[in-house]
Parts: C-alpha cells; structure tokens; sequence
C-alpha cells in the first residue's frame, strides 16, 4: 500500500512538472504591429521630424519586418532584388518551428529604434516585451530572435548607404535675396529651408528623384492678368471668402484637418514654441491602419499594407523635394504681404521650404494610389487619425477622394498657389502607379 501511493505521488509530480514545461506558443496579432506603428508615430511628434526624414523612419522598420515574414512565403515576395540597392539578403534556413510574425516584430523594433532620437523609449518597450516573451517560452522567443535581428541588422547596414548621413554634413539653403521669385523664409518662425538635399537620398521605386518632374510653375510675374499673378490673387482671395464665412465653416474644417505640419510655432509674449502635429506621411500610414483594421487583414497584410504605403511616401517625397529646390518658388504669404496687403496672413502657418509643388498633394497622390491598389477602390472610411490632435472624423468614399481633400486643403489653407496642388497631386499618383507596377509584392500578380 505504501509503495501504492508513493507511486500515485510520483506520478501525479511528474504529470505537474510536465504540464509546467509545456510552453504555450507566444501569439503575435495585427495589433501588436499597429501598436508598433503608433508608437513610432508618437515618438517622432514628440521628437518633431520634418515630413521627409518621417517618411525614411517609417520605410526602413516595416521593410526589415516584410522581409523577415517573407522570405519563403506562398503569398508575398521578397523586396531583394526589387527595391534600389537592396541587392541580396544572407538569410539562415527557416525552421518549421520559428515564429516568423514574432520575429517580424524584433526587426521592426531592432531598426525602428536607430531611426529615433527618443531611442529610450523603444527600448523600454523592447525590454518589457522580450522578458513576457522569454518568461511565455523562450525556446521560441530565443529562435525568433535571433532570426529577426540577423535580418534586421543587414537592413540596417543597406539603410546606411542612403546618403543620409551624407546629407547631415551638406550646407544649409541659401536665400537668394535679389530674385523675387526665389523662396524666403515665413513667420513667425523664420526657418531656414528644410532638407534642401533630400534629392540626393537614395529612391526606392523610381529610377532618379526627378523621374517624375512636373510642369514647371507659370513664369513668375507680379502683373495683374499674368498666369502667375492670377494664382497669387486667388489664394488671396479663396482665403478672404473662406474667412468671411466663419471660424465653422467645412473649409477651414478640411484646411485644418489636413494641416499636418510638424514646425508650426506659437507665440506667447517672449516664448515661443511647437505645436505637436503629425506629418502628412504620418495622416496616410493613419488611414492605412484605420482601413487594414476595418477590412480585417491578417498579420501579413497588415505588414504588406504598411510597408507599400510608406514606401509610395517615401519616395513621393524625394520626387516633391527635388522639384521644390530646383524652382525654388516663393509662398503666397510673402508675395501678398509684399504686394497686396501687408496685413493678410494665411489660415495655416505656411511650412519652412520652397512652394512648389504642394508636399501634401504629391504624398497624397501617392499613397490613395498604392492603398487603392492593396484594398481596392471605391472603399469608404472614417478617418480618426486626427482625434488625438483635437480635430473631428471626416468620412471619405475612397482613398483617391480623401487625397483630392487632401490637396485643395492647401489652397484653403493659403499656403500653396492652385498649380502646386494641381500637378503635385499628378506628380504623387504617377509615383504611387510606379510603386504599384514595378514592384511585385505578391506572387503570380
């Protein structure tokens, strides 16, 4: 009897012992990554990135997390050999075992905290969720690990040869005084221009940073009845119209809502400071989470959808900023105060660099093109992105409508002259259609 139930003991703690060594998988949801997304977001309002270095932190984390889900997938294809300079990939066979979406998650966390200045906290999030994942099962999370680093870490050393770093050490714009027509700083900030050398970094679709050059502005003249003239006085005059409507009309509402400009500064007797806004880049990868949450896309298309948008933006804004500084246009604001009315001032800070074309047109352009493709058109949306910023929802009955708001937001705004807008958004949508047919991100399309 003894022996009995020393057996029945003995049994039963091994029963436990092993029940407690059977390590559940670790589960990796979409929300994991758009929590991932957010967080970058919020770190780059807090540090205040310029719309185009935001475009190169969004591109390079969701590239490295694409590339670790799909180097054997039998849906989507590798970038390698299909993205600029981004010519092989030394990747470790791929056991049956490994958590790919896991380690998706360590790449994107492993590059995104290079690109940051508040590096502090991803780490801290890092930090809190590798010991969750070691404490869960750390076979797996050890495996995964070390699979999404080697990854992460090769596209980190192809990150570095984007002349980025080059561009840090180049000399800042010069102002041209004597040229009329030439760009001049804006108050009340009076920044020098930004990024006047993004040209130079490296594009990821396009063959060059002016492959899509518009047309060029209407030649300058301050004339009544000239092409150019024309343009300033209906900035003026939009502006003027909209103001005499109210503070609550729907156009100040969508110039708002679309404002998107990271330097806006406001004064308080001696001080002066930044109000916190995202980037246009930042508005579009917003839409892009809002539609892939709303259309239920798994965690390889959430992936897909990201890492598409940002790279339409991303080179959306090399194509825009090479032609900013080649024409080098002056803003309304400055023609106007000189020529017409010292006292007129637009309804949005006008940002720090060179008019033409419109940023946010070109950007916009772009991404409803690349997010028509993924999701399809016609696909209607409420977009929340600027809740956090205090702004209503705006609902739009497709991509390509939400990009046209998104565009003659800057005319309402009186930031941008009716030409920018025009052909920044053909500019944007001949990048985005680039994007879409040179780059084959999923098998037998």
């Amino acid at each position: 009897m003894y022996f009995i139930k020393q057996f029945i003991i003995w049994c039963f703690i091994t029963l436990c012992l092993g029940c407690a060594s059977e390590k559940k998988n670790i589960e990796i949801y979409p929300d994991d990554y758009h929590k991932l997304v957010d967080m970058v977001t919020g770190i780059m309002v807090h540090d205040v990135y310029s719309p185009p270095v935001a475009s190169r932190i969004y591109i390079y984390p969701n590239i490295a997390s694409y590339e670790v889900l799909n180097q054997n997938s039998e849906t989507y294809n590798s970038l390698v050999g299909q993205v600029n300079g981004l010519a092989t990939l030394d990747v470790p066979a791929v056991d049956d075992d490994l958590n790919l979406k896991l380690a998706s998650i360590i790449a994107y966390i492993d590059v995104a905290k290079e690109l940051v200045f508040s590096k502090d906290i991803l780490v801290s999030y890092r930090d809190s969720l590798y010991g969750n994942w070691n404490t869960h099962n750390s076979k797996e999370f050890s495996s995964a690990k070390a699979y999404g680093l080697n990854i992460s870490k090769q596209i980190l050393q192809w990150m570095e040869e984007d002349n980025y770093r080059e561009t840090r050490s180049m000399p800042n714009f010069n102002v041209y005084e004597k040229d009329p027509s030439r760009w001049k700083p804006t108050p009340p900030a009076y920044m020098n221009g930004i990024e006047p050398h993004w040209d130079k970094i490296r594009t990821f679709v396009l063959d060059s940073a002016s492959q899509f050059m518009p047309l060029p502005p209407p030649e300058f003249s301050m004339k009544p009845k000239t092409d150019f003239h024309n343009e300033v006085m209906a900035v003026y005059n939009v502006v003027n119209e909209i103001r005499a409507l109210g503070d609550t009309s729907e156009e100040i509402e969508i110039a708002r809502f679309w404002d998107c400009n990271p330097f806006v500064t406001v004064n308080k007797g001696h001080f002066m400071f930044a109000e916190k806004k995202i980037t246009p880049g930042a508005h579009w990868m917003g839409i892009c989470q809002i539609v892939s949450k709303d259309s239920n896309s798994d965690f390889e298309k959430t992936v897909f959808a990201y890492t598409k948008t940002s790279m339409g933006i991303a080179d959306a804004f090399i194509s825009c900023w090479d032609e900013k500084y080649r024409s080098n246009l002056i803003r309304p604001e400055t023609l106007i105060n000189e020529y017409i009315d010292a006292d007129w001032t637009p309804l949005l800070q006008t940002p720090p660099f060179p008019e033409y074309s419109s940023g946010h047109s070109v950007v916009s352009g772009s991404a409803a093109e690349v997010l028509t493709a993924i999701f399809g058109d016609n696909i209607s949306f409420d977009d929340t992105t600027e809740l956090p910023y205090g702004l209503p929802v705006r609902a739009f009955s497709s991509f390509r409508a939400a990009a046209e708001e998104a565009a003659i937001s800057r005319l309402y705004g009186g930031i941008h002259y009716p030409s920018a807008i025009n052909e920044g958004l053909s500019q944007g949508v001949r990048v985005g259609t680039l994007v879409n047919s040179e780059i084959k991100f999923i098998k037998n399309q």
